[in-house]
């Protein structure tokens, strides 16, 4: 029944375009929230607290690795993802600054990084094998 054949090439079309949004999705934020830690630590660690300073080491860590896996041909090597990786950058960057705002001293604030990352890196593993896993 050639109507029953196009019902089930359209159900596979939609669940192929459910599969390639979800990985989009997924690949989008990825790049995003990997680089905001970098973001903050470099604000934390370095005496440089620049934001201009921090975006360039930022923005030449994510070309390193894209060059990376390029030359090796690991993962998919795209402009997009330094570009999404400096914006995950910048996030931590601001967010350093933020806590800094409303904490007003540097102690604290790496205090509260501390507690964040502790706290933070089981969840981060955890959404990680979740998408990876498909649970």
């Amino acid at each position: 029944n050639i109507s029953n054949k196009c019902s089930h090439v359209k159900d596979l079309l939609r669940q192929l375009d459910i599969q390639i949004k979800n990985f989009a999705f997924v690949n989008v934020v990825g790049n995003i929230v990997i680089f905001i830690p970098i973001g903050t630590y470099l604000s934390l660690f370095k005496n440089d607290k620049r934001v201009l300073t921090n975006l360039l080491l930022i923005f030449i860590l994510s070309s390193f690795i894209e060059i990376i896996q390029g030359l090796f041909g690991i993962g998919a090597s795209d402009i997009d993802d330094i570009l999404l990786n400096c914006l995950g950058g910048l996030v931590g960057i601001f967010g350093y600054k933020l806590l800094l705002r409303i904490l007003r001293e540097e102690k604290i604030v790496r205090t509260a990084i501390t507690i964040l990352s502790a706290g933070g890196l089981p969840v981060v593993l955890y959404l990680l094998f979740a998408v990876r896993l498909r649970l």
